[in-house]
């Protein structure tokens, strides 16, 4: 039950809490909407989210939203139900970041008070998907108990939010592909210095430290461990300027499938820096079928 409950106070990013309107209401609603851009979009919603004003939700998500969460039925009363649960706990999202990528919104989340998850303090990432006509529609996310002592000394989400560089985010999507594919696949891991700086590698994994020497220390320490992490395949690659968001699937830890989170920043054709949530994909206690990719 308390998984159910963490994960259905993420799902409320996503969740309208009310019953539906009338088509006059949605259709006017549907206009203002459209005239916002995509983050103010979801800017508003969180807002409302946090306040429980279910009448501004009910103006920026549609009724039948998707849900990728695993454990969160699609749809909004099992999530209306659960409101209360987030009040009395005074569980909260800190967004750390927010980038829009067409119709993609995608975000770095602290969540505080969060005893529903199961731990105090909880890294997250979501992405949610706007439709045509303004309104919230999709949602995923992944996420990770907050790490307090890092190998690098950073934090999992300090470090730059500014994006730059607009005019290359297709060459730096291309960039983190790159990295992905030859690094992480083993298509050719010797081209890791193509890709990342010898000069600037700043580290936000718990576990791995700054610079390229910090990479390899790890992979060689889980090789010897005989729990080397292989990605099999690239779900999603959204980005914004000098921010690369990656959604991949792979396995870990005795071969369990696993989400990986990645988020690049990217500086004179390198990547310089880099955050990360890994989860496992569950495969029991499921509330839908529609998996955590499906993009």
């Amino acid at each position: 039950m308390r998984k159910v409950l963490a994960v259905l106070a993420l799902s409320g990013i996503l969740a309208s809490c009310g019953t539906a309107q009338t088509n006059s209401t949605s259709e006017t609603n549907s206009t203002n909407n459209k005239k916002m851009t995509n983050k103010e979009i979801v800017g508003t919603f969180l807002g409302a989210v946090a306040k429980q004003d279910a009448e501004t939700m009910r103006k920026f998500a549609n009724a039948d939203y998707i849900q990728h969460n695993p454990f969160v039925p699609t749809g909004l009363e099992p999530f209306i139900g659960l409101l209360p649960v987030l009040k009395e706990h005074g569980t909260y999202a800190e967004n750390v970041r927010m980038f829009q990528d067409g119709d993609f919104v995608f975000m770095h989340n602290i969540w505080h008070n969060a005893k529903p998850f199961g731990a105090d303090e909880m890294v997250a990432f979501d992405i949610i998907r706007v439709d045509e006509n303004g309104k919230v529609a999709e949602h995923w996310d992944a996420m990770t108990v907050l790490v307090k002592e890092t190998a690098s000394g950073r934090t999992q989400t300090d470090g730059p939010i500014e994006v730059q560089d607009l005019d290359k985010t297709e060459a730096n999507k291309a960039l983190a592909v790159s990295l992905i594919e030859d690094v992480l696949m083993g298509k050719d891991p010797s081209k890791i210095g193509d890709y990342i700086s010898s000069e600037e590698y700043h580290q936000h994994n718990p576990q791995i430290k700054d610079g390229l020497t910090g990479i390899v220390e790890a992979v060689e320490y889980l090789t010897s461990q005989n729990n080397m992490f292989k990605y099999t395949k690239i779900h999603k690659v959204l980005g914004e300027g000098n921010f690369v968001l990656t959604v991949s699937e792979g396995e870990w830890n005795g071969g369990k499938k696993h989400v990986f989170y990645d988020l690049f920043r990217m500086k004179d054709g390198k990547i310089v820096e880099h955050w990360d949530v890994i989860q496992e994909i569950p495969t029991e206690g499921l509330a839908h079928n529609n998996g955590m990719f499906g993009f």
